[in-house]
């Protein structure tokens, strides 16, 4: 299963939502679960991993895993240089092991970054989307995206798991 998720933080707690498809092309979940915690540490600059590693671990323990068949999706960076400054992604890849590839899709530029990284486009939008991967071929995860469902920047699923998230009411 390909899992995708974000966090939504709010003053006093973290929502994190995780959406699973079965094929990258999958308009419709196959799997969804949200998880709030209470205690979240404060945004650190330079070390948002610190704020948003617990929140992935808390709903990752909820999940049964398949090291060999699954891969994680996240909202965020595997890598902040071409010199392997890891970031949340890859802080989440040494939590696991090293055993579920991770890929790392974000909205903005780090401009620290250039080889490890793809820049890709979707729909029409003329605002790229970044990916970084560990465990995974940076090519392939960066077709992979491309092909999600939806026409437009955000990939229909990627949407979908960050309104989930956002949704502070609902578990």
């Amino acid at each position: 299963m390909i899992y995708c998720f974000d966090t939504f933080y709010r003053e006093d707690c973290a929502k994190t939502a995780v959406v699973g498809i079965e094929d990258w092309y999958s308009p419709e979940p196959a799997f969804e679960l949200t998880d709030t915690i209470s205690e979240v540490n404060d945004y650190e600059s330079g070390a948002f991993y610190k704020r948003e590693l617990p929140c992935l671990l808390s709903i990752i323990d909820k999940i049964n895993l398949d090291p060999l068949k699954d891969i994680l999706v996240i909202d965020g960076y595997v890598f902040l240089s071409d010199e392997g400054k890891i970031g949340l992604g890859g802080y989440l890849y040494n939590e696991l092991k090293t055993k579920v590839p991770i890929i790392g899709v974000a909205k903005n530029n780090f401009f620290t970054l250039n080889k490890l990284k793809k820049t890709i486009f979707r729909g029409g939008s003329k605002k790229p989307l970044f990916i970084t991967v560990l465990g995974f071929d940076l090519q392939i995860a960066s077709e992979k995206i491309i092909s999600m469902h939806g026409d437009f920047r955000m990939p229909t699923i990627l949407k979908l798991v960050d309104q989930k998230c956002r949704d502070i009411s609902s578990q």
